[in-house]
Parts: C-alpha cells; structure tokens; sequence
C-alpha cells in the first residue's frame, strides 16, 4: 500500500493519499486518490483559518478524510468533535470510515463508527466499509461493523456478499466471524459461485482453505450447489487434485 507523501510549503500542506486494494477474483485496485487538506491545515492561510473556526463543513470533512487514510486517531476525534461531517465522501465515494478500514486503522474506525458513521456506504467501485473489510480480512473492523448495523445481505460488484472473498482469499477468522454474524452460506454471485465454491476454484486446498470448508460443512452450506456449468465443488475440487479437500467435502455427503 502507498503510504501519503507530504510535501511542506510556506504556506500550505497538501496531503495526497491514494489506498489500493484487490478485489475477490483478480487483483483491483482500490484507488482513493484525494487531493485535501490535511488535519492542521485550515490554520495554513487566514482563509482557511476563517472558514475551520467558523466550523465550515467541507473544509472540516477534506480535513477528516486525511486523518482517517493516515490513521490519525487524535485527529479524526478531534474533528469529529468540532462537527465533522463523519459520512463525507471523496470524489470517488470514499468516506473516512471507508479509507480507514483500506489502511486498517483500527481506532479510527473504532471512532467513526461511535459517532455515526455508516458501513454500509458504497463508493463507486460498489465497496462499502463492511464488504471490504471482510474481502481485506480486517477482522476487528469486520467485528465493529457488524455490531453498528452492517447489511449482511449487500454485494460487492461482482454480485457476492463479504463472505465470499473472504473465504476465496483464506481469511479464516472473518469468514467464520461472518457465519457467526449470520452471511448467507450458499449466496451465489454473478459468476455463479457460491463460498464454497471459490474456496475450492480459487484457492490451492491449503490447510487455510480446508479449514474454511470445515466451517462452511458445520454451517450446513449446500455442498452440491453446482457452478453456472452443473460443476458441483467436489468435481472442481478432483479436477485440481485437491485431496484432502475431496475427502473433506465427501465426508460430508458431498456428490
């Protein structure tokens, strides 16, 4: 992940922040590219200064934006404090409890969420604070989320809920934290596959993987829901040479 560059002037401090991530079937870029102004930057110009005390709005959000993708706990309370618009968003959708679970900021997100911030927001690439933290496998952030009213029913663009690409991406502990949660096991998405099934398309059958399908067998997944091909689990699982994934899956009565 980029870290922010700052450059220093006479007069102003431009922070320039760009988050990456990857999405679940292939490598995305998340790009949060924002050109604000950072947490002590209102008091750079007498303009500036003016419209930070007088509380306004958008200079206190592009200020809040900043703290949160730099995990300026401090700051972000601080803000938050003087009014911040805690759901603001970037030109690309990003809100600073989005660009704060990009970065893990764990305490940032922690503060966002107790002043209101929404999780389930989407930006333009369809990703909501929730949907990325269980695809990042941010667990802690997974946890939050969900306790302060995360949908476990919304999707990412590809159609698929968070439990999917955490389960694709062997994210053990937030997949099974979003089983506990109550994420539809057999949701399929628009490539036609379902949790299971990218646990075993697109994964090697490691020992990761293997204990995700154990918890997807214990929270009674159909293990016969075929692909969009009539491709059950257990033949891609074959197919790959996954063995012990094989021998799990008929274990479980899987055809």
């Amino acid at each position: 992940m980029n870290q922010p560059v700052h450059t220093r002037g006479s007069a102003s401090l431009t922070t320039r922040l760009t988050i990456a991530l990857t999405a679940s079937a292939a490598a995305t870029l998340l790009t949060a590219c924002q050109s604000g102004t950072s947490a002590n930057a209102a008091a750079a110009t007498p303009a500036a200064a003016a419209a930070a005390k007088a509380g306004d709005p958008q200079v206190l959000g592009q200020q809040l934006l900043a703290a949160a993708a730099q995990g300026d706990a401090v700051a972000v309370r601080n803000l938050l404090a003087g009014n911040a618009p805690v759901d603001v968003q970037d030109a690309r959708g990003n809100t600073p409890l989005l660009l704060a679970t990009a970065a893990n900021h764990i305490e940032v997100a922690r503060s966002l969420l107790m002043h209101g911030a929404s999780p389930n927001i989407q930006n333009q690439m369809q990703d909501s604070a929730y949907l990325l933290a269980g695809a990042q496998g941010r667990l802690e952030i997974v946890r939050m989320t969900i306790s302060y009213g995360a949908d476990l029913k919304s999707t990412n663009r590809y159609g698929g809920t968070a439990l999917i690409p955490a389960c694709e991406r062997g994210h053990l502990e937030t997949a099974q934290a979003l089983i506990t949660a109550g994420v539809d096991v057999n949701h399929v998405n628009r490539l036609g596959w379902t949790c299971l099934m990218e646990a075993v398309v697109l994964s090697d059958g490691g020992p990761r993987h293997q204990a995700i399908i154990q918890a997807l067998i214990e929270a009674k997944a159909d293990l016969n829901l075929p692909d969009k091909d009539g491709v059950t689990a257990l033949a891609h699982a074959r197919q790959r040479g996954q063995q012990a994934v094989v021998q799990l899956l008929q274990a479980a009565g899987a055809r």
